[in-house]
């Protein structure tokens, strides 16, 4: 048992010689909530089954290039991505979400990195760990989407371009990084990458008598050389479909920066970004407005100018989603390190912390550090959390199944949440000293995490479609559409790329039900089946469509 324990002490000793305990807690940290499910997997239908299912296209007809009948208006980047795992480990939901994950893994190191160049460790830790439980942000973790991945390569680009001042010995080499990052965007994102490469400018332009990385040729030779993958498809295309493979691609972005059918107004990154970075984004705002009063030296315009000009270029484009932000997620997570580190301090020395700032009259933050604001957020937070026990238990009691699975994530956070009062109390009011501002700051990072993980336990990041999913796995459905290749005339898109990628046989959509052959199964809208003067049978129902068979 000693001899065990021995070992244990020495490679834990080992690990933090060669630096990697951060990165080892902080994969233990996220694997969980990348892995937990209720057991069950079915895809979201927009838009992550939409490159799901172009991947298995690409996958089962063994052309990478131009499976396509018609030119294609997105580049090829994250289907091959997907495709090549789906050689790894098999055609399944769980091998196309698996880019994604790795991607987020590495992005999170990449923010340790990032932050303890600009902040210092213990900041950058808690900055990636606060990623990790970021809503948006982990979820997208685990969608077959090219969001994560792009955010990785620009995370990467930012890294190496710090790492070429550190150390202008590789200046060479960091500058090939940094460049063939953005360029390999292009070929993952298409024209999204230039909103994260415009963001850059403040820095690259300002800094320029600093750095002079725009001097550099080796960083437009890396970002030729990554631009050669997708050069090498634009041939392809071209050869297949000419000029249309250009025009699609300018044809999708023009569409994107004039299409408004959701209505989201200029604010709606604001609000969005509030609620799914809850509670970070409020911090954040704390360690933003920390992080101008004190501006960070050398590093201001990346750590502050990339994120705020992104933040303006997002806002001003008309086409605005959710996801669209996720690039500022990692930002967001490093000013709310450096907010909730500031009030750490606070808890821990009970004065006005001098970190990362110095002795300032600031009326704003010295009226914070007077009126105790941690001991105000663990009170608040703890009454937060009461109310969602009382509300989650009388839930579980009473409320029904569907009802219940969220009132369990309501009751793991409600839980989570007081750990914050009880931490303070002990400390201040019983004397327990031992618990430091490291006990309080993991009072904000547990509730979330317990909440996230009930979340993915119950199938709330895995299980989008179980309707969908039950009926297909069902004997008598799954017999026939393994079998039997099914009709459709019309179906609605997000549908359509469900069953391009779960049916074993591609459906075939034709013009009118005439054309469907006698004796072969077609899926139509439900209240169409009165309509048909064919004779059928109606095999079984799922959502709003039938599966029948067409007897003549």
């Amino acid at each position: 048992m000693f001899n065990k324990l021995h070992l244990l002490q020495y490679l834990l000793r080992q690990i933090r010689l060669v630096g990697l305990l951060p990165y080892l807690s902080l994969f233990t940290w996220i694997l969980p909530l990348l892995l937990f499910t209720s057991g069950n997997n079915s895809l979201m239908a927009h838009d992550e089954a939409l490159y799901a299912s172009r991947a298995r296209l690409m996958f089962d007809s063994g052309n990478w290039m131009t499976p396509w009948e018609n030119a294609h208006h997105k580049t090829p980047g994250p289907y091959w991505l997907i495709a090549s795992f789906y050689k790894l480990f098999g055609m399944s939901d769980i091998s196309a979400r698996i880019p994604s994950m790795v991607a987020g893994i590495f992005s999170l190191w990449l923010v340790y990195e990032i932050g303890r160049i600009m902040l210092g460790k213990k900041i950058a830790w808690l900055a990636a760990a606060i990623l990790s439980v970021e809503f948006l942000w982990l979820q997208y973790c685990r969608l077959s989407t090219p969001d994560v991945p792009m955010i990785f390569l620009v995370l990467l680009a930012i890294y190496s371009l710090i790492k070429t001042e550190l150390y202008p010995k590789y200046r060479y080499f960091w500058s090939f990084i940094a460049g063939l990052s953005l360029g390999l965007g292009f070929l993952v994102r298409s024209f999204m990458i230039f909103l994260p490469i415009i963001a850059l400018l403040p820095y690259l332009i300002w800094e320029h008598h600093r750095h002079r990385h725009l001097a550099n040729p080796i960083f437009y030779l890396g970002f030729l050389v990554g631009l050669i993958p997708t050069f090498v498809w634009l041939c392809f295309s071209w050869l297949r479909y000419g000029n249309n493979s250009f025009e699609e691609l300018l044809k999708f972005v023009v569409q994107l920066g004039s299409d408004d059918s959701y209505n989201h107004g200029p604010l709606f990154y604001v609000w969005n970004i509030l609620l799914k970075a809850f509670p970070w984004a409020f911090l954040g705002i704390l360690g933003l407005f920390l992080t101008l009063h004190r501006p960070i030296k050398r590093y201001q315009l990346i750590l502050v100018g990339f994120p705020l000009t992104l933040f303006v270029e997002l806002s001003l484009f008309n086409t605005r989603y959710p996801h669209y932000g996720l690039c500022l997620y990692p930002f967001v997570a490093l000013f709310a390190s450096v907010g909730l580190s500031w009030l750490g301090n606070i808890y821990q020395t009970g004065i006005y912390s001098q970190f990362p700032l110095q002795k300032s009259k600031n009326k704003i933050l010295n009226f914070f550090a007077r009126n105790n604001l941690p001991r105000n957020l663990s009170y608040g937070f703890g009454g937060f959390g009461v109310l969602l026990v009382i509300a989650s238990t009388i839930i579980l009691t009473w409320g029904s199944y569907d009802i219940r699975k969220y009132a369990a994530i309501g009751l793991a956070m409600g839980l989570g949440w007081l750990i914050l009062p009880v931490v303070w109390i002990s400390r201040y009011h019983f004397g327990k000293k031992f618990l430091t501002a490291r006990y309080w700051i993991a009072g904000w990072l547990i509730p979330c995490w317990l909440a996230l993980a009930t979340m993915g336990s119950i199938g709330m990041f895995s299980d989008y479609n179980p309707v969908l999913r039950t009926f297909l796995q069902q004997s008598a459905i799954a017999s026939i559409v393994q079998s039997h290749p099914t009709y459709y005339v019309q179906i609605d898109q997000k549908t359509q790329a469900l069953f391009e990628f779960y049916l074993p046989i591609h459906a075939k959509q034709v013009a009118s039900i005439s054309q469907i052959p006698a004796l072969s199964y077609a899926w139509i809208y439900t209240d169409q089946s009165p309509k048909l003067s064919r004779p059928h049978r109606i095999i079984s129902t799922v959502k709003e469509y039938q599966l029948i068979q067409f007897l003549s």
